[in-house]
């Protein structure tokens, strides 16, 4: 009688938890059947489930899941969301690249040493000296220019050969070589005109007349001034006197421009001015769009430009390619 009544109770309460019935049976004897200790599944995965209540509404909502867990989103609506979160800064970084493909001021390539120097002479400021002085070129900003330092010594050598540029020394450095047009230093030259009424007039005008066409040599030795062009020693210390020549040793001269001390003095000044731009900026380097687009010192008065051509080019500063254009950066010391 009380297994009986045992079993009476477990099917009562079964049958409240499953109003219809369904599985009232197997569920009892489920019960009843015996298992053997060595059959019983351990743990969580073994166990049963003795709640039949059906599940909640709340837990079975889809929608709900979504916003209140949102582990259970579906991978498009995750790649979707990826998708907006990802920053656009990329995108603009990479439209800003493209955008920086412009040339820098400086860097166009000149086909030759010839086009370097046409490009140059542009450059120079004819006003400032009152068109007294030829254009004048510097070596080291060909060297900008044609960056093969070699192929463009060798082109200037073949135009000194061929007699139309004239090359001088400067006379501030051992390397700073000046270059003219043969043509502009025979018409701008006003030397005659300011010879007019001196001694050394007519060997100034036999100079340019003899010598400069059949002679491009930066320099003048003293048997070929007397026994090649038949100039007498008094005629060459004219020479001197009017600045066609300057002394470079005993028994040696240096071909020289009437009036160029006063572009030396400007050069000279200017190079360490816009030097000392590059080195007051921050890290002692500066953007070339930057740099350009500054107010010149005083002290430059030949333009920057002009002289940021012959920083390049005497390695007086590194070039470094950047995506927002050349910087200009003072070699570590």
């Amino acid at each position: 009688r009380v297994v009986s009544a045992l079993l009476d109770a477990i099917i009562r309460r079964q049958g409240r938890a499953d109003p219809s019935g369904a599985g009232r049976r197997r569920r009892v004897d489920t019960f009843l059947v015996p298992r053997s200790p060595s059959t019983r599944p351990t743990g969580l995965q073994g166990a049963r489930r003795h709640c039949s209540a059906p599940e909640d509404d709340v837990f079975a909502s889809s929608s709900l899941n979504t916003d209140l867990f949102p582990g259970n989103l579906r991978p498009r609506d995750m790649s979707r969301k990826r998708h907006r979160l990802v920053p656009d800064s990329f995108g603009l970084k990479r439209r800003r690249e493209q955008g920086q493909a412009e040339a820098d001021p400086l860097r166009g390539e000149s086909g030759s040493a010839r086009a370097a120097v046409a490009e140059l002479v542009q450059l120079f400021p004819r006003g400032l000296f009152e068109d007294a002085l030829p254009p004048i070129a510097l070596r080291s900003q060909v060297y900008s220019l044609v960056p093969d330092r070699t192929a463009a010594d060798r082109q200037q050598k073949e135009l000194q050969e061929q007699g139309e540029i004239r090359i001088i020394q400067l006379g501030f450095d051992l390397d700073a070589h000046g270059i003219i047009f043969t043509e502009d230093y025979r018409t701008r030259v006003r030397v005659l005109k300011a010879c007019d009424g001196r001694p050394y007039a007519g060997a100034v005008q036999k100079f340019l007349a003899s010598v400069l066409p059949a002679c491009g040599d930066l320099s003048f030795q003293q048997d070929q001034m007397t026994q090649t062009f038949g100039f007498r020693d008094p005629e060459i210390t004219q020479l001197v006197n009017a600045g066609v020549l300057t002394v470079r040793d005993a028994g040696s001269w240096w071909l020289a421009v009437p009036g160029a001390g006063r572009f030396i003095k400007y050069f000279v000044k200017g190079r360490q001015a816009v030097l000392g731009m590059v080195r007051k900026a921050k890290y002692r380097e500066l953007l070339l769009s930057e740099l350009l687009g500054r107010r010149a010192p005083a002290a430059v008065r030949l333009g920057l430009t002009y002289h940021v051509h012959d920083l390049i080019g005497a390695q007086l500063v590194d070039c470094v390619s950047t995506t927002s254009g050349t910087l200009l950066r003072l070699p570590e010391t």
